[in-house]
């Protein structure tokens, strides 16, 4: 019996964002390549496109022999173990890609290996050439499945469209469901490599995590995000940061601590508190803590943004004082406060880089984060990825609730936002 391996990669420039897949089909006996595979996807999330390179390089094999054994080879692990029967596969996206693949050739003559990402070079240069030829408008040039008689038109699974019209075509390009919102966020193409890891966003990164929930990769990290109760500055909505008088709770904002405290007890999923280091969420979360009968952790990266010259003021009063300061603030997240305060951008990079931090500590677990308006709004605005200009969007209550899971694989889940139910 003929003996194939089968090499495949995909990535995205933005997850969801500008994608492609590569795939190899090399001789096992000499490790000769039989037959290389690309294409251009438009705009598609990292797991999609990996499965569209999986189902390729099998197509390409099949094409070839179908009378052939096949070892598969790719780094994502998500795909290794999906496909290998140990874990499941939840997502409605994949799940059709997955069982096309499986269907190329019987269970017994496939098999798979996870590799790490240096011994998969080939696949990964075709993934990115075929990111770098749809940004140029263009389609890769190389031997497609027609050309060695297999299945390359037809129905993409889970799309019902056909294959020949998603090459090079961004605009309906995703298999993904959302698209549409998608779409109008993804990055432009540039930069990254395939499998979204070597290009993708690093720790300290301010960029958006994808916000589908992905296939069975376990419990996710929770985060309960828990505004703080009021102070005297909240009622008259002045600008209150880490820069400030560093107000305490008022009498209001302390029994808003005790209906909160009361409301998560009832719930009984909190496992740890974590707070900003500023008085009113110690506070807050002291009260919390000790209904719940745990301890406070103090998290430097959850303090408010520092508002310069503005803390203290109301909106009205900076406009006033600052107008061409506050109107260039309005326009830019990289527009500081007057006087040297923290521009949204800057507290975007410090929330994601505590997000990934929390997430590595907390894996599995449901954590109450009590902090404030901008990192709130900053964990939600990156876990949705909606633009900067989002922030001015969102309403946030005093004593409010918001949440936020994150899976193994970097996708997030918006579950709640701005709840004060428990405060009626």
């Amino acid at each position: 019996m003929r003996e194939f391996i089968v090499e495949a990669d995909g990535g995205s420039r933005g997850n969801p964002g500008p994608a492609g897949y590569g795939a190899v089909v090399l001789d096992a006996a000499t490790g000769e390549t039989l037959a290389e595979h690309a294409e251009y996807l438009g705009v598609a999330t990292n797991n999609v496109a990996e499965y569209r390179g999986l189902l390729a390089g099998l197509r390409t094999a099949h094409a070839l022999d179908p009378s052939a054994a096949v070892h598969v080879r790719m780094d994502s692990k998500l795909v290794v173990e999906q496909m290998s029967g140990r874990w499941k596969i939840k997502h409605p996206d994949l799940k059709p890609l997955a069982t096309a693949a499986a269907r190329e050739f019987p269970a017994d003559r496939v098999t798979y290996e996870w590799i790490p990402r240096e011994r998969n070079k080939q696949a990964d240069r075709l993934a990115n050439e075929a990111m770098d030829a749809g940004a140029r408008g263009e389609q890769w040039s190389g031997p497609s499945l027609d050309a060695l008689g297999g299945p390359s038109g037809g129905p993409v699974p889970g799309t019902g469209t056909d294959a020949s019209s998603i090459s090079g075509s961004p605009a309906s390009a995703d298999t993904g469901a959302g698209a549409d919102v998608r779409a109008a966020r993804a990055a432009a193409a540039g930069g990254g490599t395939a499998s979204g890891a070597g290009g993708g966003p690093g720790p300290a990164e301010a960029v958006a995590t994808p916000g589908w929930a992905p296939a069975d990769l376990g419990e996710p990290a929770t985060f309960v995000l828990l505004r703080h109760g009021e102070t005297p500055l909240t009622p008259q909505k002045r600008f209150s940061g880490s820069g400030g008088t560093d107000p305490s709770l008022s009498g209001v904002g302390r029994e808003q601590a005790e209906k909160v405290a009361a409301a998560l007890a009832r719930r009984g999923t909190i496992q740890a508190v974590v707070s900003s280091p500023l008085a009113r969420t110690r506070e807050t979360a002291g009260v919390v803590a000790a209904r719940l009968g745990l301890d406070v952790t103090v998290e430097e990266g959850l303090r408010e943004t520092d508002f310069g010259a503005w803390e203290g003021l109301t909106f009205g009063e900076v406009r006033e004082r600052y107008p061409d300061d506050l109107n260039a603030w309005l326009a830019s997240p990289d527009a500081e406060p007057t006087g040297g305060g923290e521009s949204f951008a800057a507290t975007a990079v410090r929330i994601a880089a505590t997000r990934d931090k929390l997430v590595a500590a907390h894996a599995g677990r449901t954590v109450l984060l009590v902090t404030h308006v901008t990192p709130i709004k900053t964990f939600v605005q990156l876990a949705l990825g909606a633009p900067p200009e989002s922030l001015f969007r969102m309403e946030l209550s005093a004593a409010s609730l918001s949440a936020v899971a994150y899976y193994a694989d970097g996708n997030a889940s918006v579950r709640l936002f701005n709840d004060t139910s428990h405060l009626r």
